[in-house]
């Protein structure tokens, strides 16, 4: 079966660049990525990260849309904890004026774990794997436990500059409702007043919701019928009970009849493997800047990386990112990315790629486009 590809960019730095490259970078790869045919571009959002310009999805995708013609553009995932559903709706409401048709708007939880309104109480999410396993030659590997990152100092200075003083989260799924009500143009308050988004309401948008588990993003986009992306590549461990959370509570509605999901992946392609896993040893260093050091940092060249391998106390710590990371040549990539779709009955497939050198990854992403069936 083949499924469209479509492209996650975090608009990376790398070692001696600056924002202002790493943003030129992503105009270009966009570009590139239409010319290949990826059917959707998103961009993620990451905020106070030495190694991650993409901060703000939809001031980036205005900025892309206007460098390229017809793909799909999107967020992965504008997170609903630092602003309210008017203010997200008004963002891609504006967008999609000038640039009409053509914008997905990505939700995420940002981490914060709250009670769903679909239900009375708080569901429990099933327990992650203790250990890797294969699946139909799939590989799950050990859960990465990231609420001690969440719980830090760091996470913490992080939280106070991203939210207002004694602001309160919405619940994911009143976040879901408020949008699309105001896209209706429905939002009263039952006395009479009514609220209408200029821009945003009526806007042409596709919502999707995304989650890396089978907790309450699974469910809420499940629920609301909804298309669905779950994350493999930044928490693999637990794409199989997200992918199933969904289904188990999907109900046909006026934007799905059956359930959509699209899973994502991190890739490096090259003509040949010597090459591609040279162009990816910088990988396992920029990860663990991540959950040691709590942000990612400008993404080292391979003649750093070298200089500074990982020991096997850091490696253990990105052990499941690293084993989940396809690298290889434009067949070997296919076919593990044939693997996850299978595996998870994706419907789409979302592929992210960072190497030091733009060519590299341009490269990476033509590969693999050249390759892919269809």
């Amino acid at each position: 079966m083949t499924v469209p590809l479509s492209i996650l960019d975090l608009a990376p730095l790398v070692s001696g660049g600056t924002v202002g490259d790493a943003l030129r970078r992503t105009l270009d790869l966009a570009q590139k990525a239409e010319q290949f045919g990826y059917r959707r571009y998103w961009v993620a959002e990451h905020h106070l990260t030495p190694g991650v310009a993409s901060s703000q999805p939809a001031l980036l995708l205005g900025q892309i849309a206007a460098v390229t013609d017809h793909i799909r553009l999107g967020s992965g995932a504008l997170q609903t904890g630092f602003l309210t559903p008017l203010a997200a709706l008004e963002q891609f409401g504006l967008l999609d004026a000038l640039y009409p048709g053509r914008f997905d708007l990505g939700l995420g939880r940002s981490a914060q774990r709250r009670k769903s309104s679909l239900s009375d109480a708080p569901q429990e999410e099933p327990p992650p794997p203790a250990e890797a396993r294969v699946v139909d030659g799939l590989l799950i590997p050990k859960h990465f436990d990231f609420a001690p990152l969440m719980r830090s100092a760091r996470a913490q200075l992080y939280g106070k500059l991203l939210k207002q003083p004694n602001a309160e989260a919405l619940d994911l799924d009143d976040v879901v409702s408020d949008i699309q009500t105001l896209i209706a143009g429905a939002y009263n308050d039952g006395q009479g007043n009514e609220a209408h988004a200029v821009p945003g309401e009526s806007a042409d948008l596709e919502l999707w919701i995304l989650g890396s588990s089978g907790g309450e993003s699974a469910r809420v986009a499940g629920a609301r019928g909804l298309p669905f992306a779950a994350n493999y590549h930044v928490a693999p461990a637990k794409v199989l009970e997200a992918v199933e959370a969904y289904r188990a509570a999907f109900k046909p509605s006026e934007v799905l009849t059956q359930p959509h999901v699209m899973v994502s992946a991190d890739i490096v392609v090259a003509e040949d493997d010597e090459t591609a896993r040279r162009l990816a040893s910088p990988y396992g260093r920029w990860v663990h800047s991540i959950r040691a050091e709590g942000g990612a940092i400008p993404y080292p060249s391979e003649a750093e990386a070298a200089a500074n391998p990982l020991t096997a106390e850091e490696r253990d710590l990105v052990a499941d990112r690293l084993d989940t990371h396809f690298v290889g040549t434009p067949q070997a990539v296919v076919e593990q990315l044939e693997t996850l779709r299978r595996v998870t009955t994706a419907d789409e497939l979302l592929v992210t790629t960072i190497t030091h050198d733009h060519a590299d990854r341009v490269r990476s992403f033509e590969l693999l486009a050249k390759h892919w069936p269809g």
